[in-house]
């Protein structure tokens, strides 16, 4: 069974210096000698490094105190998560199914082998407690794959204790930073094996080109939701917070893209990429509306008097929450392996490497970007007039629900627009998102009311009295009706301040 170790870690060189006395080092009471490891590690990627391109590191390690498997994600400088299981033979299940969305019909074959001889220094307060752990690495690299070479080097390495604070490290590289030691130019070993390792041709590469035309800007931003998906894949699989949601959105900024600028992406290509990201975003739906339902009812019915809960109110919600989880997670995990998804991010790299130009591509990117914004703000603003014009019930809910949908799509259309038209477009991401949030509150009580018949039913079904449930179907009934009363007047303010865009 893989598990999660949050690490919080900062290297140096160390060439000459070494390590200086650390004892004087605020908060530290003792420096704590606990001998050499001897630490063997063997680095697993694809043959064109997609891991490594993605700060990914994968690997299997014998020695020291934690030999086995080790996946390593970033979460911010000096910041990964490890994900860490038994040693094996063969990569475990676990970890083969969090780097699917990178390796996906790549095989992952042994890239660098690096041999460590780790000093290890603990850290002590006055109690005996562990601030940090610094070791001493004296590192051999060797590339496994035809034509690389070695490299040696040594360096510091300095881990924050499980739950300490990196305010510590500040201090401790103070010290360090005095004695002549200097952070590392790479950000982990495996980063610099790669880099000093690798043969001549693979070294160096040009840094992308800053965008010039109206291809170069929404392309830029489908490349970064192409990123998000894969990115995010993991942390959907270790169901992460708010990680399912995140994903879906990301699906949906990629079709509303393909969308809105098919002046400059060819749609007779784009589109069927775009129904399967509607396929995808469907899927993830499932789940997310789960969750948006669950904290929508547990929160309302927070509000009810005690006096007027009657019968297992909050126990069957808790259940039934429970259910659609279990039961949604286990389809969206088959899901992520299915040979459809892995199919459509093989799609979305192709369309990358190879778009599908139109002629407004090599165009500057100002107008044919402004125009494709103008004209999903119209079709917003058409389907708002109309759910207004129209009386309260079942076709007002379906049209101001038509309007949240497509007021998503002008919203990531001003997004990937931003860097092209500047404030125009951020100003109009502002007025978009806050009118998705209101049409958005109107959807919710649709849906919310639609599960409170569903869960009364039950109840009555079960000889439980329905009376909390009709009581919270009325709440959200007024809840939608204050969305509907409210909608004029807030689009007649969006609706203004869009005058000059």
């Amino acid at each position: 069974m893989a598990e999660t170790k949050r690490e919080v870690e900062r290297k140096y060189e160390s060439e000459d210096s070494g390590l200086p006395d650390l004892t004087g080092v605020a908060g530290v009471a003792a420096v704590l000698d606990k001998g050499v490891a001897h630490l063997d590690a063997t680095y697993y990627d694809t043959a064109d490094e997609r891991l490594a391109a993605s700060s990914v590191t994968l690997r299997r390690r014998t020695g020291g105190s934690d030999a086995g498997w080790h996946l390593k994600f970033p979460v911010a400088p000096g910041v990964r998560d490890e994900i860490r299981a038994p040693l094996s033979d063969t990569l475990p299940d676990d970890l083969a199914g969090l780097v699917r969305s990178r390796v996906r019909g790549g095989e992952l074959l042994p890239v660098v082998r690096l041999r460590s001889d780790r000093d290890v220094r603990h850290l002590v307060d006055a109690d005996g407690r562990l601030l940090a752990e610094v070791s001493v690495d004296a590192v051999q690299a060797d590339r496994l794959t035809a034509g690389g070479g070695a490299a040696q080097w040594t360096e510091i390495e300095v881990e924050l204790a499980d739950g300490g604070d990196p305010a510590f490290l500040d201090t401790v590289e103070k010290r360090l930073r005095k004695a002549g030691v200097r952070p590392s130019a790479s950000a982990s070993k495996l980063a610099r094996a790669l880099a000093e390792t690798a043969p001549p041709e693979q070294r160096a590469s040009a840094p992308a080109a800053e965008p010039v035309t109206a291809a170069d800007h929404v392309l830029a931003y489908v490349r970064a939701q192409r990123d998000a998906l894969v990115e995010l894949d993991p942390a959907v699989r270790r169901d992460a917070e708010d990680s399912v949601h995140s994903l879906r959105v990301a699906t949906r900024r990629l079709r509303s893209a393909f969308k809105s600028y098919g002046e400059i992406l060819d749609r007779t290509v784009t589109d069927p990429v775009g129904d399967e990201l509607k396929w995808l975003a469907g899927e993830l739906g499932l789940d997310r509306d789960r969750e948006v339902l669950t904290e929508r009812l547990t929160a309302a019915l927070d509000e009810v008097p005690a006096t007027l809960v009657r019968g297992p109110v909050g126990e069957r919600l808790h259940t039934w929450a429970r259910t659609e989880h279990g039961g949604a997670r286990s389809r969206l995990i088959g899901v992520l392996d299915s040979r459809r998804y892995l199919a459509l991010l093989d799609t979305l790299d192709a369309l990358i490497a190879d778009p599908p130009l139109r002629k407004a591509a090599g165009k500057k990117p100002r107008k044919p970007i402004a125009r494709a914004v103008k004209k999903d703000f119209r079709r917003v603003a058409g389907l708002v007039e109309r759910a207004v014009e129209l009386e309260p019930g079942t076709d007002r809910d379906v049209a101001i629900h038509e309007a949240r949908k497509k007021t998503k799509r002008a919203r990531y259309a001003a997004e990937a627009a931003r860097p092209a038209l500047g404030k125009p477009a951020k100003d109009l991401v502002k007025s978009m998102k806050a009118l998705q949030t209101l049409l958005g509150e109107h959807q919710d009580s649709v849906m919310a009311r639609q599960a409170l018949r569903e869960l009364s039913a039950v109840a009555h079904a079960a000889g439980e009295s329905a009376f909390t449930y009709g009581l919270l179907h009325e709440r959200e009934e007024q809840r939608a009706a204050r969305v509907e009363t409210e909608l004029p007047g807030f689009w007649d303010g969006i609706k203004n301040g869009a005058a000059g865009l």
